[in-house]
């Protein structure tokens, strides 16, 4: 075997004990008797979306998006906090801000869509917009 080969057979190695850890949780979750739990139709994405703030929720999708698996895992674990109340709902809420740093202090870089504003004539215009209206005004100029 080359050592491509045998690297990738390590990768599978560790993903399926990651699998195989992530099912053996999902059972200790689903053992716990149905009177601890308070929302039984509650998935853990549910739980999560209600303490999201400002941009949280577009930050969950773009991870969606680029790290289905790994974003599901991270749910996962965020909602036991929520519930265990290691994150206290009443008071703290995980910003868009604090979301994204969380994905990317695991590994996940996440890639947000920027976009920048300016000030022209008291509105706010795209600064693309703006250099595309300046670059097409100065060719009429000439």
């Amino acid at each position: 075997m080359s050592e491509e080969d045998l690297e990738l057979e390590r990768l599978k190695a560790k993903r399926l004990a990651e699998m195989q850890k992530n099912i053996s949780i999902k059972r200790d979750v689903e053992s716990i008797p149905e009177s601890t739990n308070e929302s039984i139709s509650e998935t853990p994405r549910d739980l999560l979306i209600k303490i999201l703030g400002f941009r949280g929720m577009e930050v969950l999708e773009n991870a969606e998006s680029q790290f289905p698996n790994e974003t599901k895992m991270i749910v996962e674990k965020l909602s036991e906090l929520i519930k265990s109340g290691e994150i206290n709902v009443n008071e703290e809420n995980i910003d868009g801000g604090k979301l994204l740093a969380l994905f990317r202090s695991v590994g996940l870089n996440i890639r947000m869509a920027t976009k920048i504003n300016v000030e022209q004539d008291g509105k706010f215009v795209s600064l693309s917009d703006k250099f595309s209206n300046r670059s097409s005004d100065n060719g009429d100029e000439e």
